[in-house]
């Protein structure tokens, strides 16, 4: 009866991984979205789809003031992974992972969580935006393509110059943070729900990989529900400590953290572009400022944007957001490329206050039209049938053979990951 019981535990945790933001509700949300979009272009809505959305906001805004209470999944997941293999479990700890069992408990069985599996039911196959990397010289209201812009998918010579110098520094440390034969390399994720469910499978395969430096610990700090605005609220709050409690799990020390990916989003966005991106660059700057002072020899920060959100059910980070939040990634490089003091990572210009950015893997694609270099694209199967906005299993593994695939191969990326670059 244990063995069921450790197993229905790790299922469910599972399937709430997977549907970590928020619960089956009396909303179709993909019409209250086409209601919204209908709206901002200035159509006259009905009475009923003007009370429709109404409702739709109220419960939307019930939901972000219940998002404060969530269970960290990937983090109850863990714990619990660490009690089954007998390991005593600190006081709050425990109450934690009691607080989670309970959770799951109290979850109606039959109820929305059940229906969550399959491929994802709703939105299109392709909504008709071309990939950042494949925009080129082509416009997309007001902004170029290229991921570093100007149609260009590397970054110019004077940022490779830097990520350079930024990489030679890269070596083990001890945990104090002193270069030591025995030290240590780490790659910390950062970031929400979609960005631990594909990390951790990245993690996996990253570690099992023979061509991986020995001297390298992937952590994967990010956590459900975890938004740039979770992040930055305070250096003491509940997201920090579990990174912390991580790292301790690993072994290592905030001082030998040199390198993290991140991969943000906000939920909820409801503003045009650009001002929804405006809103998430601001944040997205003061998660890295805080990164900086949290890990004072974080050296480069690979940053990615979502998957292709056209399948979503739900408003939490639907299209065309999923796609403009490349955008953000593109204006937080290109404003350090220019010497933003808030974006500085050389000391000769200044305090430092970030890491040096750089593209990681550029993850978007519309849908199942096939990017042009790679031909990646984003099925049904590759998104779950919960929200169609959070990766299946299958969604999960194709972002970490991306991840890995970059860093194998990526020159700037390479060296301090493998063994023998």
């Amino acid at each position: 009866m244990k063995n069921i019981h450790v197993v229905w535990f790790a299922m469910s945790l599972a399937g709430r991984l997977a549907f970590a933001v928020d619960d089956a509700a009396p909303i179709d949300w993909q019409h209250a979205r086409q209601l919204y979009q209908r709206q901002q272009q200035g159509e006259q809505l009905t009475p009923q789809e003007q009370v429709y959305i109404e409702k739709a906001k109220q419960l939307h805004t019930q939901q972000q003031k219940r998002g404060s209470t969530e269970i960290d999944w990937p983090r109850a997941q863990q714990l619990h992974r660490r009690e089954q293999q007998g390991e005593k479990l600190s006081a709050d700890e425990q109450a934690y992972l009691d607080k989670a069992k309970a959770t799951l408990h109290q979850r109606p069985q039959g109820s929305g969580q059940a229906q969550t599996t399959g491929p994802a039911p709703g939105g299109k196959d392709a909504v008709g935006l071309i990939p950042l990397c494949d925009l080129g010289t082509q416009k997309y209201k007001g902004e170029d393509g290229g991921l570093y812009g100007g149609g260009k998918n590397e970054p110019p010579a004077a940022q490779v110059a830097a990520a350079e110098k930024e990489l030679k520094k890269i070596r083990p440390l001890d945990a104090k943070g002193k270069p030591a034969e025995d030290g240590k390399i780490v790659l910390l994720s950062v970031g929400m729900s979609n960005t631990t469910m594909e990390f951790s499978r990245f993690k996996e395969l990253a570690d099992a990989d023979p061509e991986k430096s020995s001297k390298l610990v992937i952590v994967d700090g990010a956590q459900g529900g975890q938004t740039p605005p979770r992040w930055t609220q305070s250096p003491d709050s509940r997201v920090w400590q579990t990174v912390s409690e991580r790292m301790n799990h690993a072994g290592v020390t905030p001082q030998q953290v040199q390198l993290a990916w991140l991969k943000q989003a906000n939920a909820h966005p409801t503003e045009a572009f650009p001002e929804h991106a405006k809103k998430l660059q601001a944040d997205m700057t003061l998660l890295l400022n805080m990164l900086k002072t949290k890990f004072p020899n974080l050296r480069i920060a690979y940053l990615s944007s979502r998957i292709y959100a056209g399948y979503a059910t739900t408003p939490l980070n639907p299209e065309p957001f999923a796609y403009e939040g490349a955008f953000v990634m593109r204006w937080l490089i290109q404003d350090q490329i220019k010497g933003e003091p808030k974006l500085n990572f050389d000391p000769a210009r200044g305090t430092v206050t970030a890491p040096l950015l750089l593209w990681g893997p550029y993850l978007w694609a519309d849908g199942m039209t096939p990017r042009k270099a790679e031909g990646l694209t984003w099925t049904r199967n590759d998104l779950g049938a919960g929200d169609g906005t959070h990766p299946s299993m299958a969604g999960r593994q194709k972002v970490a053979e991306q991840l890995l695939k970059f860093f194998h191969t990526n020159p700037l990326a390479r060296e301090w990951f493998l063994a023998k670059p």
